[in-house]
């Protein structure tokens, strides 16, 4: 399903901008996925300050950035865009550039017949502008006018016909991104360190990470919690001891490196590292990406290279790759998965390693289907959705999986 963000063109406490996207979210959610993002927060434009310093500015970066889409709902003031939305897209055109290339939708409430018809007209001249250079969907105009009566007690819109109008504009605007899709150019890759030799806010320097004790010492030296210790997490509390019963009984092997590529984690150390479709061993954790694979060919570690440089940039959210070669009844999938901090920025990677047989033969089996020609078709490549095989073959990056 497609991911869009859905941009507040003002900053106000209420907004009817705000409660269309909201509309939008909750009505059209099968259709694809929205997040509204806000712009109360994010300072008038000044191009002697940094940008990076307005954490605002640094989430909408990085959530426009990734974004399938943007769907932007804008109010009209004196015929034309807020001056907050007007700064925000400054801000976002002048060192760095997260619209470029990217599809663009405009919609707009307000409180008048002509809905924001003025505004939208301007904003579309904006987002063609060079330092911008979205792509806007054409034509297309959603126009909410008199908007204070058209939303009911629950923020529904009454119109049913509007509703059915705002419907095909939005049914147009994911055919668009799917057109647009194919333009799109992914940022280059950089070198890749994997030799975790940037340190990170939660790295632990006085250890060295290829120590085979690793875990024991930075324990110890950070005082880690363990036990029936409980733990708060943002939607429940939970000891250690529970954590670790949870993520082992999970039906994945689950890994995860943090942004500095050091391996921190398995929740398969109950296995036999022999059995384990991604083979790791204990003394792994803490390790340099470069080590857990220093035993791939060149060619190899750069498809380790490029599945991290992918989802750093932003050009993938996750890359799905099936290892070739496995024995019978055996689908060895693994999907790297990217991980943001707070202000949306990457923080890592999680993988999820597991054989697709089973969950593939119980859907066919549940639903009365069977694949054409009654068995699995042979992978030719590890290469599922992500076009990792370009890199030269199997894209393995957090894991071991190559060495199984």
């Amino acid at each position: 399903m497609k991911k869009f963000v859905g941009i507040v063109g003002s900053n106000a406490e209420l907004s009817y901008n705000r409660k269309l996207l909201e509309f939008i979210r909750r009505h059209f959610k099968t259709k694809f996925e929205l997040e509204l993002l806000e712009i109360d927060q994010v300072p008038m434009f000044n191009q002697d300050e940094d940008w990076q310093e307005s954490f605002q500015l640094r989430y909408l970066y990085n959530k426009i950035t990734r974004a399938d889409g943007v769907i932007i709902a804008t109010p009209e003031h004196n015929h034309t865009i807020t001056a907050a939305l007007k700064s925000v897209l400054e801000w976002l055109s002048y060192k760095v550039h997260p619209f470029e290339s990217k599809p663009v939708m405009i919609v707009g409430a307000s409180y008048y017949d002509q809905g924001t018809s003025r505004a939208q007209v301007h904003l579309r001249k904006i987002l063609d502008a060079p330092g911008v250079n979205a792509y806007t969907l054409p034509g297309n105009e959603f126009l909410l006018g008199k908007a204070k009566e058209a939303f009911d007690n629950e923020g529904n819109i009454i119109n049913e016909g509007t509703v059915n109008f705002l419907e095909s504009c939005l049914d147009n605007f994911v055919k668009y991104v799917d057109v647009v899709s194919h333009l799109k150019k992914p940022k280059p890759i950089e070198p890749e360190d994997l030799t975790a030799s940037h340190p990170i806010a939660t790295t632990i320097t006085e250890i060295d990470p290829d120590d085979p004790d690793w875990l024991e010492k930075a324990a110890e030296l950070t005082g880690a919690v363990s036990g029936d210790t409980y733990v708060k997490l943002d939607n429940g509390l939970l000891t250690v001891n529970q954590l670790n019963m949870f993520l082992k009984a999970m039906p994945f092997e689950l890994t995860y490196s943090d942004d500095n590529n050091q391996f921190l984690y398995y929740n398969a150390s109950h296995q036999d590292p022999d059995t384990m479709l991604a083979k790791r061993v204990p003394s792994q954790v803490g390790n340099r990406l470069s080590t857990v694979h220093n035993s791939l060919p060149a060619n190899r570690m750069k498809n380790v290279e490029w599945v991290v440089g992918t989802l750093r940039n932003g050009n993938q959210e996750y890359v799905r790759t099936i290892v070739p070669g496995s024995p019978e009844g055996i689908i060895n999938t693994h999907n790297y998965q990217a991980m943001y901090y707070p202000d949306g920025s990457f923080a890592g990677i999680n993988e999820i390693v597991f054989n697709f047989k089973p969950w593939l033969d119980w859907y066919l089996q549940e639903t009365g289907q069977y694949l054409a020609g009654g068995k699995v078709a042979t992978m030719p490549s590890a290469d599922a959705t992500s076009g990792a095989s370009q890199a030269g073959g199997q894209a393995d990056a957090t894991s071991g999986a190559s060495e199984h």
